[in-house]
């Protein structure tokens, strides 16, 4: 379980990690070096919520992109999943898998959280804004799927 003392903060370093992505291709956080990325957390492809917001990044992502970020989203999805995600929303950015939650717990998106009025242990919903060095610059945990990218435009100052 992750203890929320060690949640990432704005001026850490982004943790290094390398994940298979929806085609099954590696990808590694150093490959984004030189580029400003949004590094996003999700439960489960294709529920509602986790809809909402990566369809919210679909339809933002020319002026996310336009204003120089790339946007990655994560989840304990299996590839294939995630490819079934990625046809049925036509998402048109990259999605990856961690099935073992491993980065999920170096970010600090995997623990307690409250559902429904239950404590339950499971994905933190959580976006991090990492800069060109891989330092972090923004760090938002239990973000909610409804609105996020719109909140997550006005903090980064990205116009529509």
């Amino acid at each position: 379980m992750t203890d929320t003392t060690a949640r990432i903060q704005a001026g850490d370093t982004a943790p290094e990690f390398t994940l298979v992505d929806e085609d099954g291709v590696s990808r590694s956080l150093a490959d984004y070096r030189g580029q400003r990325v949004i590094l996003y957390f999700y439960p489960e492809a294709g529920t509602p919520g986790c809809t909402t917001e990566a369809c919210d990044f679909r339809d933002n992502l020319n002026s996310l992109k336009s204003a120089g970020y790339t946007v990655l989203g994560v989840s304990r999805d299996k590839p294939a999943k995630l490819r079934g995600f990625v046809d049925e929303q036509n998402l048109n950015f990259t999605l990856l898998s961690d099935p073992d939650s491993a980065v999920h717990e170096l970010y600090s998106a995997w623990g307690e959280k409250s559902l429904y009025g239950k404590t339950v242990v499971g994905v933190i919903r959580s976006t991090f804004v990492i800069d060109e060095q891989g330092v972090v610059t923004l760090a938002l945990y239990n973000v909610k799927a409804t609105g996020h990218v719109a909140s997550l435009r006005k903090k980064l100052g990205v116009d529509a």
